[in-house]
């Protein structure tokens, strides 16, 4: 399990370093869990209690809650089928507060029939607070490994992100949470957006089938291209996922959508050779640092970050 974290803590350490060549980052801004398990703990707020604060408080119980629950409805345990979940306050928020020994986790079916009463629950919380995600832990590491190398970094948690950009009024995606979460307002926002994927070094099967004992002879390297290189085909830049001996190759974009089945070697022009972080970008025309020769090129379009 060690090696694990280390392995994850690393993977994410390799990746910052690789953003801050592309951008000049000055300051690392990390959400380390969905939730402030200490400060449900400890739910004092330090100097004046603003109304924004303890709207926040209530949406970490929440995640908190939902996060131990499993994010399942504790009575019917998913029979309703209905995917809406809410945070069901046992006792009234007025008399029992948002403590997570209070909150219960219900489908939007169970919850409309105990508000109702047609429903009469009869559940009992879990005393004490579930452990911490694996994650969680593995992003501790990393925000401490960061801050002993000299970077400033800051830590939050994914209420606060959701809360703000809530507030915001800004739909959910990965890149309008990165932008909340770096502190983003109402700043004009670039309409490129790099995007990487971590892939394995060794990505060749040595054997044939999932039961087999016939090696894999299928060279690496066939026309000069290797799994996961960049290239560029008819002016959009993609990978080659799959390769044929005969010197046809499976082009995608890094969101795994199809370009080309069969594109032949001919028609390839490599803009970087395989690594085990790819980057691509979406929205607009971008050269990037890494090509010696400075090819610009159109992205394939990819589904919303």
């Amino acid at each position: 399990m060690q090696k694990l974290e280390e392995t994850l803590r690393d993977s994410h350490i390799k990746l910052i370093e690789k953003v801050k060549q592309l951008l000049p980052i000055t300051k690392i801004d990390i959400e380390v869990a969905a939730f402030d398990i200490q400060k449900l703990k400890n739910p004092g707020i330090s100097g004046i209690e603003y109304q924004n604060e303890v709207q926040k408080d209530s949406w970490n119980a929440r995640e908190y809650v939902l996060y131990r629950d499993d994010h399942t409805c504790q009575h019917c345990k998913g029979k309703s089928k209905n995917p809406i979940l809410e945070v069901h306050h046992i006792v009234s928020r007025q008399i029992g507060g948002d403590a997570p020994d209070n909150l219960l986790t219900l489908c939007e079916t169970c919850h409309d029939k105990v508000s109702t009463g047609k429903l009469i629950l009869d559940i009992k919380i879990p005393k004490g607070f579930k452990p911490e995600t694996f994650m969680s832990i593995v992003r501790w590491k990393l925000v401490n490994k960061l801050k002993a190398a000299g970077n400033i970094v800051n830590h939050t948690y994914g209420y606060i992100t959701k809360f703000d950009r809530i507030a915001l009024g800004l739909e959910k995606s990965h890149s309008t949470d990165a932008f909340v979460i770096a502190g983003g307002i109402m700043q004009e926002r670039s309409s490129i957006k790099f995007i990487i994927k971590q892939v394995r070094k060794c990505n060749r099967k040595l054997f044939k089938g999932d039961r087999s004992h016939i090696k894999n002879t299928a060279a690496r390297i066939i026309h000069g291209f290797q799994r996961f290189d960049k290239v560029l085909w008819n002016s959009i830049e993609c990978f080659v996922f799959g390769r044929r001996k005969t010197g046809y190759f499976e082009l995608r974009t890094l969101d795994g959508t199809k370009i080309h089945a069969s594109a032949k070697a001919k028609d390839l022009k490599k803009l970087e050779s395989a690594n085990t972080l790819l980057i691509a970008y979406i929205g607009g025309v971008c050269s990037s640092p890494d090509y010696k020769s400075g090819v610009s090129a159109t992205p394939a379009p990819y589904g919303g970050l």
